[in-house]
């Protein structure tokens, strides 16, 4: 055993710590004081404040040795504090406050001190021997949200080094040497010009209030803090909420989360106004005479009581149905399906996992038997080579866009398969271009060079795998010129492709909507999953195949059983002992055989089979594709409840409208991407007359009859621990501020790698598929709808918008935008800013749009985040081949300019059936 000596007293050193983590982990990390430390960045050693005594003996004198940089070696004595040390730390000081303003030595009236003041004061430093200099900096206050005064810079280098080693995106620097060095914030000296993308990151780790933000993050003194798990997307970052005078007034990132490590996005970390937001809806309300009219829940719930009981009656339970929501949490899911299976009795329930990963879920248990991530997030840095196919991961998953940048930066090789030339490509050893739709004809054209090259993991594939001499020589047919034509891109690029990855010791794979929301998009990933397999790049650190899950809770959400063919746990519905483990739980039989899936839904509405719909935390109208038909199907139904937030296009369909609570009002767990379930920890209290989606389940539940206690997040966990066999050892108290990652065993051990010793199946199945044309392109690609439409979204907002564009984030991206290359453009005549006509077989809408290269000629690019635009009406009808998920990436469209300009504020979105 090692050891060193902290002021007299021997302890066990660690390999590889540096002085400063040593005496941190035996003490506490106040013990040294720190100014340009921060143990997310790479030890800098430019403030000198860390400075400890070390010496070979005991009683010999010591050198001053900056700690957070300089190895702990056996043997070593460390002096943490003495005259010396405390005299060199105060001139130090004395330096650093010399400019400092005499008013910001001490914090302000209810502020709380920064880093640096509490040093300040500790060492009892007020005023300085030097003679002051001028800051030569500029103040920056033209951010939306994030503020820059020169004048408390210490020049720590701790922003700029944030800003490059966890964001990425070096928008700050250093400008100058000695006295006139000064940081900047790019050439054009803003924020927003330098390419800023709001993280906040430099704000957190800033130790004075140099960089701050409009809520006073740092220097706020909350009457409570709570932490909590993000709403926005599947990356599941952990939120400290800050809470003064029962209202939230800052948000920052959790520093020792596993997840997020004190990172955030824009809109986790300031996208959080819309909770106060004047449009929230604050009474339920029922349809009379055409027009909404406030009740109490009371009235509300006896309606929706009496009506389904009606058509229960007349029609039968498969007459009614349920949508559940990946925004609400794994408890208000899980009882929402039960709702419809244990009290309606209907496996008619379904959610929005429906329209972005069904495919992922449903592919990968065709090939291994569970359809989730079989790897964790931090192992990115393992990978040699990193995959990233038909995602986005900067806009729509930023921390793990980060992760997956600084790792490319480190040297790891990025390949990126994107229509679009996205972010990370500047980082990417090598970009394929594909036209949309073409991924299975790619993924033939890379299966066939790693055969090529023999680039196969033989014993993996014979001893835990089938099928292989099947895939191997389906591959090998392939015309690869034919193939070449399809998908534009070269024989050689695919080639290349298979050498970086299959030469790869370590390949991990990611994917997103690109793969999914397509005709072939459930075959893609089983051909992904085959690579995989073949590849012997799964149940390893650094492998596997990653799915980017869009929301907050699309894992959960399917974990939960919302989907009409499995239960909670992904339990068969057609199986007699799964029905019968569900009645043991649940106290009462529930139906066998498939429900209805969200399109089959909307077919049996216009038929007049199904007469009621229950939605839960969904716009429909917004998010769903061929919107014209969305609202027609609704408008075939006898009875449509609505849980949400805010009057949306759906709900203002809607018979009944129920005011829901946002994630900051209510308790429950979320799981993010890679399996792992957290925390959803209430902050405040719901808005009055709001309920936590959960409890509207618990009341209306209670009101048929059902014995259903009151929501309860903790009590619901541990009813799906009895149920889900994967939460097997999940309980409220044991997830703690990391959560686990299921599968979780009885005594509470998670799982960070699945398949490591084998699958779910007997053994993976290898899969494959021959191209397939989209029939959207097949019936109408040609001289009336020469361009091909795909869509995504932005780092800004969340999905329809409705919760971002009621915050600050609307003045960072105002509008939709049209991307065109810059060929098309010139043929159509059309100037940067130009407003255009963009019309499918489903429908038109008007928009701006913006000369691009980041799209290859033929094909235009835009977001749906704005409901005036009203792209979705614009999407086809066409879904996947077997998880019916729309193909919102293909849609073939055509373009005219129009002389009208698109202001930010007016509703141009029109479209026809």
């Amino acid at each position: 055993m090692k050891q060193a000596y902290i002021n007299g007293v021997a302890s066990e050193i660690n390999a590889g710590e540096s002085i400063y983590d040593f005496v941190s982990r035996q003490l506490t990390t106040e013990e040294i004081p720190v100014l340009c430390h921060d143990p997310v960045l790479e030890p800098f050693g430019a403030c000198r404040m860390c400075l400890v005594e070390v010496a070979q003996d005991e009683g010999s004198a010591g050198r001053l040795l900056a700690s957070c940089h300089t190895p702990i070696i056996a043997g070593q004595y460390i002096k943490t504090r003495s005259a010396r040390i405390t005299n060199v730390r105060k001139n130090i000081l004395e330096l650093m406050v010399a400019s400092y303003p005499v008013d910001k030595i001490y914090p302000a009236n209810e502020e709380l001190a920064s880093p640096f003041q509490q040093v300040l004061s500790e060492y009892g430093v007020t005023d300085s021997r030097y003679l002051p200099a001028d800051e030569p900096g500029c103040k920056e206050h033209s951010h939306t949200y994030i503020h820059f005064d020169p004048a408390e810079c210490i020049h720590c280098y701790r922003c700029i080094r944030a800003c490059d080693e966890v964001q990425g995106q070096f928008v700050l620097a250093m400008a100058n040497r000695g006295i006139k060095s000064h940081i900047i914030q790019g050439q054009a000296g803003t924020f927003s010009e330098a390419g800023c993308v709001s993280c906040g990151r430099c704000v957190q780790t800033c130790p004075t209030n140099a960089i701050t933000d409009r809520y006073r993050s740092k220097s706020l003194v909350p009457d409570l803090a709570v932490t909590t798990t993000c709403t926005y997307c599947g990356v599941g970052c952990q939120l400290e909420v800050k809470v003064k005078d029962s209202r939230i007034r800052a948000i920052t990132g959790v520093e020792d989360a596993e997840v997020n490590a004190g990172h955030t996005c824009v809109k986790g970390r300031y996208a959080f106004g819309y909770v106060y937001h004047p449009d929230r809806l604050t009474s339920p309300l029922i349809k009379k005479d055409g027009k909404h009219v406030a009740v109490s829940w009371d009235e509300a719930l006896d309606y929706i009581a009496d009506r389904l009981q009606g058509i229960g009656r007349e029609h039968g339970p498969d007459a009614i149905a349920g949508i559940s929501s990946a925004r609400c949490t794994n408890e208000e899911n899980y009882l929402m399906q039960k709702f419809m299976r244990a009290v309606i009795g209907t496996n008619n329930i379904d959610g929005c996992a429906r329209v972005c990963h069904a495919p992922t879920a449903y592919g990968m248990q065709q090939v291994y038997g569970t359809g989730a991530a079989t790897n964790s997030i931090d192992e990115i840095p393992l990978a040699d080579c990193i995959l990233l196919i038909g995602a986005n991961p900067t806009d729509a998953h930023p921390v793990t866009g980060a992760r997956i940048k600084q790792a490319a930066i480190a040297g790891a090789d990025l390949i990126i398969i994107d229509p679009r030339k996205i972010e990370l490509c500047k980082y990417a050893r090598l970009h394929l271009q594909p036209r949309p739709g073409t991924n299975v004809a790619l993924l033939n054209m890379i299966c066939f060079y790693l055969l090529e090259h023999d680039l196969i993991d033989t014993e993996f594939v014979s001893s835990r795998t089938e099928g292989f001499d099947e895939f191997r020589q389906q591959v090998l047919s392939q015309d690869l010129d034919y193939l070449q034509e399809l998908t534009g891109v070269s024989l050689a690029d695919a080639e290349k492709c298979a050498l970086i990855y299959g030469q790869a010791e370590r390949a991990m794979e990611f994917h997103g909507l690109g793969v999914t929301e397509h005709y072939q998009g459930s075959r893609s990933i089983m051909m992904i999953a085959s690579m995989v397999m073949m590849t012997g790049n799964i149940g390893r650190p650094g492998t596997g195949l990653n799915p980017l899950r869009g929301q907050n809770n699309v894992q959960g959400a399917a974990d939960m059983g919302v989907q009409p063919h499995q239960g909670p746990g992904y339990l068969e519905m057609t199986d007699p002992l799964v029905r019968e483990h569900y009645h043991l739980h649940w106290g009462v039989s529930v139906p066998g055989g498939a429900g209805l899936k969200i399109p089959q839904m909307f077919e049996a509405a216009r038929e007049g089979k199904l007469k009621a719909l229950w939605i839960m935390g969904e716009d429909l109208l917004q998010t769903d594709p061929n919107s014209c038909e969305v609202k027609f199907s609704l408008a075939m139904l006898d009875l449509l409840i609505v849980q949400e937030l805010f009057m949306t296009e759906t709900c203002e369909m809607a018979d009944v409208v129920l005011p829901a609570a946002s994630f900051l009002e209510k308790s429950g767990t979320f799981t993010n991407g890679e399996r792992r379930v957290q925390r959803v920890n209430r902050v405040i209290e719901p808005l009055p007359g709001t309920r936590p989606d959960g409890q509207i389940i618990c009341d209306i539940m209670q009101r048929l009859g059902y014995s259903q206690g009151d929501y309860h997040a903790d009590k619901v966990l541990e009813e799906i621990s009895r149920v889900v066999p994967f939460f097997e050892g999940i309980n409220w108290d044991n997830l703690g501020v990391n959560g686990k990652q299921w599968p979780v065993t009885a005594d509470g051990v998670d799982t960070q790698i699945l398949h490591q010793q084998g699958f779910k199946l007997p053994k993976g199945q290898f899969r494959h598929f021959d191209f397939q044309e989209s029939p959207e392109l097949e019936e109408h690609a040609g001289e009336s709808y020469p361009y091909i439409l795909t869509t995504g979204r932005l780092l800004e907002h969340y999905n329809c918008g409705s919760m971002t564009r009621r915050t600050p984030n609307r003045e960072l991206v105002e509008r939709d935008v049209l991307l065109i290359n810059p060929a098309d453009a010139e043929r159509e005549g059309l100037l940067d800013g130009s407003c255009v006509e963009l019309t499918s077989p489903k429908g038109t809408t008007r928009l701006q749009c913006e000369i691009s290269d980041e799209v290859k000629t033929g094909i235009l690019y835009t977001t749906f985040h704005y409901p005036e635009i009203a792209i979705n009406h614009l999407t086809s009808g066409i879904f996947d081949q077997e998880a019916m998920t729309p193909e919102y990436k293909v849609v073939a469209v055509n373009i005219k300019p129009i002389l009208k300009t698109v202001t930010a504020q007016e509703p141009v979105g029109f479209g026809r059936s």
